[in-house]
Order: structure tokens, then C-alpha cells, then sequence
């Protein structure tokens, strides 16, 4: 396709992401909650958005079957940014990677330089990289869903997930015991393709950047 694709996940993303494309002069023509549509087009002809899972965002982008996509940081960690440009932080999509343990579980015990923990989560990379700066020997365990189980049936003694309320931890009997990093969407960019289509790309990462909410 000589346009431009851009791939985009379901829900919170693609929802803070209209306003975003609204500043690009961009309106998709069908809503992908609602639609079953995979490929979804949009009021200019050179412009088509894709509709995929949020942890295979950068790997469409990294091959070049989309242009550019909206992926948040905790899964750029986890896919390593390979062969990806990453202009901007969009400041959306916002919430934090945290630790969190059962309700009366002594992680500060557990945690000792020297010390052993068994980790269920979806972020291995991330998770190894914070126990490892920690000096704490950590047993990770890669789940897809449900992370709030693991510690409740004794898969685990604690998980790594995402975190935006709190409410499904607390609902779960669970505490928030510490926070790894703050995550936001980020916009990434084909390296390739920027160079072959900087006509058509600079100007929607122009739209993009003056349409950031700091």
C-alpha cells in the first residue's frame, strides 16, 4: 500500500489514540469494538488503521506490516525495541508496573539482598531486570491472565502487573508493595519507512506531538 498503516490496539488505547488522530486529520470509518473488522479505513485514502493484540503492536510495526503503531512501554520492554524508532511519549493509556503480594505477606522479608521470591507475571523482562538490581534471586513464572490467582492458589508469592485503580487487587485480598516504573503509550515508527514515506509520516508525528497532553 503506498498510504500508511497504523496498528492500534482494542480498548484504552484506541480510544485516548482518536483525539490524537482527530489533530492528524485522521476519523476511522468503523469503531473496532463494534465492528469485527481487522483492517479498518479511515476519511483519507492513504490512511488505514489495523487492529491487533496490544503485545504484538511493535512486532507488526518492527516488520513492516504496519508504519507505525501505539504500544505502551511495558510491552515495548518486553519486545526490546528492535528496528523501532520511538519519537514520542504520547502520555496516554497511563498507569504503573508494580509488585503486589496477599494482604499480610512480609515482602520486605522475602526481599533481602540474597533472598529468593517466586513471581508470576507477563513481564519476565521487566521483572527480572528489577529483582536482579535488587540482589534478590527471583523464580518467574509466565502467566497470560489472571495474574491476581497465582498467589492465591500458591502458584506464587507474589505477581508484576499492571496497575491503574487498585480495585482488582483489592477486591483479590492483594496489596501494591512496590512500583517498578510509571507506563505510558508510546508512538513507534518502521525506521524504514520513515524514510521511504517521511512525506507521509512526518506530518502525522508533527500532529501527534502538538496534540500531547503533558
Amino acid at each position: 500500500m503506498s498510504g500508511i498503516t497504523i496498528a492500534l490496539s482494542k480498548g484504552r488505547i484506541f480510544e485516548e489514540t482518536l483525539p490524537l488522530l482527530a489533530a492528524a486529520g485522521i476519523t476511522p470509518t468503523d469503531d473496532p469494538e463494534k465492528s469485527r473488522k481487522l483492517i479498518i479505513g479511515t476519511n483519507r485514502p492513504d490512511v488505514r488503521l489495523v487492529i491487533v493484540r496490544a503485545t504484538d503492536t511493535p512486532t507488526y510495526v518492527q516488520y513492516g506490516a504496519a508504519d507505525m503503531g501505539i504500544a505502551g512501554k511495558d510491552v515495548l520492554i518486553e519486545h526490546g525495541g528492535v528496528g523501532l524508532y520511538q519519537p514520542l511519549d504520547l502520555n496516554i493509556a497511563r498507569c504503573r508496573l508494580c509488585v503486589a503480594v496477599p494482604e499480610g505477606f512480609d515482602y520486605a522479608a522475602a526481599t533481602q539482598p540474597g533472598g529468593r521470591i517466586r513471581i508470576a507475571t507477563k513481564y519476565v523482562g521487566a521483572a527480572r531486570q528489577h529483582f536482579a538490581a535488587k540482589g534478590v534471586h527471583v523464580d518467574l513464572i509466565k502467566l497470560y491472565g489472571s495474574m491476581e490467582l497465582a498467589p492465591l492458589v500458591g502458584l506464587s508469592d507474589a505477581i508484576v502487573d499492571l496497575v491503574s485503580t487498585g480495585g482488582t487487587l483489592r477486591a483479590n485480598k492483594l496489596e501494591a508493595v512496590e512500583d517498578i516504573m510509571e507506563i505510558s503509550s508510546r508512538l513507534v515508527v518502521n525506521q524504514a519507512a520513515l524514510k521511504v514515506k517521511r512525506e507521509l509520516l512526518q506530518p502525522v508525528i508533527e500532529a501527534f506531538a502538538g496534540a500531547v497532553t503533558p
